[in-house]
């Protein structure tokens, strides 16, 4: 019997007449590089049968899907060597994440030379070339072969209600279950697991693309209530190239890393006695931080914004209106109580009034719109202010400044009618997309964060099935229309309304979200906002929320990643060094620097003790953009002489023209490095 199959390529498609049973193997199966298919929308293992009609797409290793289904078949060879090293661990869940993977077990943690061990065993199932064999089983009979492992037997149990488990959707879904059977060549089953898949054919095609990372600590399911687990971590690649290249990407993460350059570039520290998410910026941190408000409150007041101010606490009643005590009560401080009584072990025994540090500064903006009447005439009523709000942040997910828990804020709210709303979403895109390439950041992605609609969340988020649907394709509309990409980001909404995250790739490609844009109805109905409309009626208006910078802190961490702290001139917090090439010449190279101060820029003058070749060794670790030299020569001849922080040199150059040309570059805002070649 024959059958008609549509091979469909990125250039081009292939109709093939093929006889008796088909799989994607047979179609395939001679390209290592192809690790599974797309039939008719439906990814699927390369063993499946295919039927007549069937238009079926390769899905290369490189690929997204490709690499998603190798990093989980990876997984799961990882999890198998976990239990042949120790037989008593249980197996948790193992999905793909981002650059890699992880398997959670209940067991004893795992050392480093356990993990020299696993990599080992990793190796020799990958060079056995143990297929995985999928199979269809009943509820019943899941339970009866994974009797042994608790945490699968829950997991069947959450079938069709599954997406409240962290990572459950690679186990168990709505429909059938299915398990996994890792099978040598003489058709011994040497490990199975509960799993959707699908995976690649064999575990030959892991080749020496793949490596163990590094363990923690994990809950089951996420939860602190639940067990606590180990989880091991790795990364899988289409090839051993690809592997390496992530390895060096890793080395250059490393060399960048704010948090080891903010000590080295003196620009902030951490104290305990402080507390940890609360920085301290030193004052060159200050110069950088100073440089992006006056940046921000400038570019704010020219596009229609107007500045205001609200305190860091409020009463706690305040944030039950604004909704945030209901619905993100995880993320605020506990109370502050104004004149309670306490006992003499501080214990209080009757309550005062309750204050909250603010979680977000919209609450207070809605007052101030609601502080006297407004006309339809006042639309786009536009706030902005800059707002360090607290958000209690747990202490394994504070990070440098990347994660932190006293935020500033460049938060701005727009008041707009329900048909401005469009053209203020469009004008705030436009905004912060000018803001972010002012800054060196012109490699952006749009995620649109919708509500959770079945999900564990699905409770925390407010509003009717209306209003949601509205506000989502308005932002959809939007985002698409800007041409850029966009990336969907389903359950990932605020819990008063959609909205568009700005994602921006830095210097070694690695991705960060940054800015948002945020449709509110909630708020203003929570609040009673009201206009007066053209016919006199009272009319609710739509909020816009919006940070550019998202937050200042976060932003500069980026910033310091991006550029490796080698800031462009005009950011950079001591924009030149003048280095003397002896004692003598510091009163010359003095009258250089009074020059450049006068000019507003930000020079030193290296008069140490140090020797001159250690004084050009500090300016380069300094990773000042200008450094001004003066010998005998120059100062006879009224000059310096440059030197760039590539390494190049520009000699004797005229005093008048040296500070001209410092002045001109500070001024043009490049964001690229001067150098003798520019």
């Amino acid at each position: 019997m024959s059958s008609s199959i549509t091979i469909l390529r990125p250039d081009a498609s292939e109709q093939r007449t093929v006889e008796g049973t088909t799989t994607g193997l047979d179609l395939f199966g001679n390209d290592r590089t192809v690790v599974a298919m797309r039939v008719d929308g439906e990814l699927l293992d390369l063993a499946r049968e295919l039927s007549d009609g069937d238009r079926v797409e390769p899905v290369t290793s490189d690929s997204p899907d490709g690499l998603y289904i190798v990093r989980h078949s990876a997984a799961h060879v990882a999890a198998q060597a976990v239990q042949n090293l120790r037989a008593e661990a249980k197996l948790g869940i193992g999905p793909p994440v981002t650059d890699g993977f992880y398997y959670d077990f209940q067991t004893e943690p795992l050392t480093p030379e356990d993990l020299k061990v696993l990599e080992k065993d990793m190796g020799r199932i990958v060079k056995e070339r143990q297929r995985f064999v999928r199979r269809v089983v009943t509820d019943e009979q899941a339970r009866e072969e994974l009797a042994g492992e608790p945490f699968k037997l829950e997991l069947i149990g959450l079938k069709g209600n599954n997406a409240d488990a962290e990572g459950a959707a690679v186990e168990v879904g709505a429909g059938e279950l299915t398990i996994y059977d890792n099978v040598r060549r003489d058709g011994a089953v040497a490990w199975k697991d509960l799993c959707r898949g699908p995976h690649v054919p064999h575990t030959g095609y892991l080749g020496n693309g793949w490596a163990l990372t590094r363990t923690s600590a994990a809950y089951w399911r996420g939860d602190q209530a639940n067990a606590q687990l180990q989880r091991l971590y790795g990364t899988a690649w289409a090839s051993k190239e690809d592997l390496q290249a992530y390895k060096t990407r890793l080395e250059e993460a490393a060399k960048r890393d704010h948090r080891k350059l903010g000590t080295e570039l003196d620009l902030f520290s951490f104290n305990e006695i402080v507390g940890s998410g609360l920085p301290l910026f030193h004052p060159k941190g200050g110069v950088i931080k100073r440089e992006m408000e006056d940046y921000v409150r400038a570019r704010h007041i020219a596009e229609g914004f107007d500045y205001v101010g609200t305190p860091h606490i409020a009463k706690e009643d305040l944030f039950y209106t604004s909704g945030h005590l209901p619905y993100y009560a995880e993320g605020m401080f506990p109370p502050l109580l104004e004149d309670a009584e306490r006992d003499e072990q501080g214990n209080v025994v009757k309550g005062g009034q309750a204050y909250r540090l603010k979680a977000m500064n919209c609450p207070m903006h809605n007052l101030i719109f609601s502080a006297r009447g407004r006309s339809y005439r006042e639309l786009p009523l536009r706030f902005f202010e800059f707002g360090t709000v607290y958000r209690d942040e747990k202490s394994g997910v504070v990070q440098g400044l990347t994660r932190v828990r006293s935020i500033t804020q460049d938060d701005s709210h727009s008041y707009v009618t329900k048909e401005q709303a469009p053209d203020e979403i469009r004008h705030l895109l436009k905004f912060i997309l000018g803001l972010l390439a002012d800054f060196g950041l012109d490699d952006v992605a749009l995620e649109l964060s919708t509500r959770d609609e079945d999900g564990r969340k699905k409770d925390k988020f407010i509003g009717s099935d209306e209003q949601w649907a509205e506000a989502t394709a308005v932002l959809a509309e939007i985002a698409e229309e800007s041409g850029l990409r966009v990336v969907p980001d389903p359950g990932g909404a605020a819990y008063y309304g959609p909205k568009i995250s700005i994602q921006a790739s830095d210097a070694i490609g690695r991705v960060w979200q940054m800015s948002t844009i945020q449709y509110d109805f909630n708020q203003p109905e929570r609040f009673g906002l009201q206009y007066t409309a053209p016919d006199g009626s009272h009319q609710q208006p739509v909020m816009i929320h919006s940070a550019k910078f998202g937050s200042i802190e976060r932003f500069m961490g980026v910033l310091i990643e991006h550029y490796a702290g080698a800031f462009p001139a005009w950011l950079s917090p001591v924009q030149v060094i003048a280095v003397p090439v002896a004692e003598a010449f510091n009163g010359y190279l003095a009258g250089v620097v009074d020059q450049l101060r006068a000019a507003g820029v930000r020079v030193e003058l290296d008069d140490s003790d140090d020797r001159f070749a250690k004084k050009i060794r500090n300016a380069a670790k300094e990773k000042v953009p200008f450094t001004l030299i003066a010998g005998g020569e120059d100062a006879e001849a009224d000059a310096v002489s440059f030197r760039f922080r590539d390494g190049s040199q520009r000699n004797q150059v005229p005093v008048a023209d040296a500070v001209a040309e410092i002045v001109a570059w500070i001024a043009s805002r490049r964001n690229d490095s001067p150098s003798a070649q520019a």
